[in-house]
């Protein structure tokens, strides 16, 4: 969680944020991916995978096939 030593965009939450933007409808997580890893705070694919499971557990992605 952001605190006001940890900026924002250096939180999974932040990060998720973010990708929510790049998000487009029927996305794959590796198109996804492709787009995302190029952002100067994903770091690590996973980081980014952590990021997903928490929009996935506040409900803000829903998995289809």
């Amino acid at each position: 969680m952001p605190t006001k030593h940890v900026p924002l965009e250096q939180t999974l939450l932040g990060l998720g944020g973010q990708l929510l933007t790049l998000l487009r409808r029927g996305d794959t997580v590796t198109a996804l991916w492709e787009r995302a890893r190029e952002l100067p705070h994903v770091g690590s694919f996973a980081r980014f995978v952590h990021a997903l499971d928490l929009l996935y557990a506040i409900g803000a992605l829903e998995f289809r096939d």
